[in-house]
């Protein structure tokens, strides 16, 4: 991975790239409503944070969480059932991911730094979505506190952790060829040459993100009990 831009205030180029960035999530999170996996009945698996997550490290922590509030909003009035709730725990479970691995990765533009960063962010959701789901859950689902006590370590914590890691995967997986893709439309600023060296770190980075996703896939596929 390699630094998009350098400026810190936004021109018409950097809002519109993150307009069309809020649209792919969208999209995308419109997308996820169709895999036909889910936990404990009313857990899915939902793949927009990885373009808000993209949108994190190419512009900062800021517009990835207005691109979150934009896209949780859209989506409460358009296809959700979950309504303002629902809405809530989507933006706090991707702003706890995603935030920080923006911070953590932008401080120093590096790939080993996307990597932690996105762990801090994996961990960060993991633990916070905790802490909310004992809050909201009860009344989302009109249960007593209790039974939504006993779901929290052996089902909310993986569903977390596997949901995040499967989004980081993804994320280190896509963000080159989204950029590459932004940069050939004139929408962010050409970096230097790419050495042959780096051309190899990208192909590793492909191949172990592609075997990490795999990985989790399977491991969700045998948990819901599919296969």
């Amino acid at each position: 991975m390699d630094s998009t831009t350098n400026k810190s205030k936004f021109g018409i180029k950097e809002i519109a790239c993150i307009g069309m960035l809020t649209a792919l999530a969208y999209a995308v999170m419109a997308l996820s409503k169709l895999i036909p996996i889910n936990v404990a009945g009313f857990l899915t698996f939902d793949l927009k944070d990885v373009i808000i997550a993209i949108c994190g490290f190419m512009f900062g922590p800021l517009p990835a969480v207005i691109v979150s509030v934009i896209v949780s909003l859209i989506e409460m009035v358009t296809i959700s059932t979950t309504g303002p709730i629902g809405m809530l725990m989507n933006i706090i479970s991707t702003c706890a991911f995603v935030v920080p691995a923006a911070i953590f990765y932008r401080s120093k533009r590096k790939f080993s730094r996307a990597v932690v960063g996105l762990i801090l962010g994996i961990v960060c959701m993991a633990i916070i979505m905790i802490l909310w789901n004992w809050l909201i859950t009860p009344l989302y689902m009109g249960v007593p506190r209790e039974e939504v006590v006993s779901m929290l370590l052996p089902v909310f914590l993986p569903f977390n952790l596997i949901k995040g890691a499967i989004n980081a995967a993804l994320t280190l997986l896509l963000y080159n060829p989204i950029v590459t893709a932004l940069r050939k439309a004139n929408l962010v600023a050409k970096s230097s040459s790419t050495s042959e060296k780096k051309k190899g770190l990208s192909l590793g980075v492909t191949l172990i993100s592609l075997f990490i996703l795999v990985s989790l896939v399977l491991v969700v596929l045998v948990w819901t009990g599919i296969i």
